[in-house]
């Protein structure tokens, strides 16, 4: 299968006769990128497979209405995270916990998890992670592991440059911290 860009993509999605077959390669092009954002935000594997599904559901019946005021990695990223965003959210009002309590139990699910692979200074880096505020979290994640540029974060998260790079910043510093007293 050659690479389409975006552009090719959703030009092909526009031919109704080969409209199937454009979703599943934009489902192809990013299902690996948007699980590992996706996951990063959640940490569990199975709520994360979840998540990614109801964000190919969104995408699918969104797609058709794509004004391509956007770019389509920047949108499919808008889905996901708000879509992890709003499971976080469900997730401490249906236990009632409070933030702090259920960013402890993900840290513990990192613990467990039987599909982490990394070693101990990557479960470290994840540990700091996951004390980082939720906004500051998903900005890291983003520029460190994704490498995304500022401009495409703020449409992802419908925010301003200056505010990214500050909450990168904050979130860089509190990581160093974490290392420095561990």
């Amino acid at each position: 299968m050659s690479e389409y860009s975006d552009k090719e993509l959703l030009d092909l999605f526009k031919e109704l006769e080969k409209r199937n077959y454009a979703f599943s390669l934009i489902v192809r092009k990013y299902q690996e990128k948007l699980y590992w954002h996706i996951r990063k935000i959640v940490v569990r594997h199975d709520d994360t497979d979840d998540i990614l599904q109801n964000t190919f559901i969104k995408v699918w019946k969104g797609l058709e209405g794509f004004r391509e005021d956007s770019k389509l990695y920047t949108w499919l990223y808008r889905i996901a995270t708000n879509e992890s965003l709003t499971f976080l959210k469900q997730q401490k009002t249906k236990y009632l916990l409070p933030i702090v309590d259920y960013e402890n139990q993900l840290k513990d699910t990192l613990e467990s998890d039987l599909y982490f692979n990394g070693d101990e200074i990557q479960r470290n880096l994840q540990k700091a992670i996951l004390d980082l505020p939720e906004k500051q979290r998903i900005v890291f994640n983003l520029k460190y592991f994704e490498e995304m540029k500022y401009d495409d974060m703020a449409e992802v998260l419908n925010t301003s440059v200056g505010a990214l790079k500050a909450s990168y910043h904050h979130a860089v510093k509190k990581i160093e911290k974490y290392f420095k007293e561990d």
